[in-house]
């Protein structure tokens, strides 16, 4: 799908400069970065992975685990 945007200069050209480096094209770059992206903020998807990954290995901690989870808990700044 094309689509039109538009994006400060200096973005532009730094998004310009970075795809000549890692040779593609500026619309695979665009593309990479705005996947990324939504990864990234997409709650859901966060959760949804999270739940696939306890749902194949289980939620099950011993109290060693559950000490050491709360610990680093506590440690996140959030």
């Amino acid at each position: 799908m094309k689509a039109a945007i538009s994006i400060p200069d200096d973005v532009f050209e730094e998004a310009d400069r970075l795809a000549s480096e890692l040779k593609t094209t500026r619309s695979g770059l665009y593309s990479v970065a705005l996947r990324e992206y939504l990864d990234r903020h997409s709650s859901d998807r966060v959760t949804d992975a999270m739940n696939r990954v306890v749902d194949q290995v289980g939620s099950g901690l011993d109290d060693f685990g559950r000490r050491a989870a709360q610990n680093l808990l506590e440690k996140i700044e959030w």
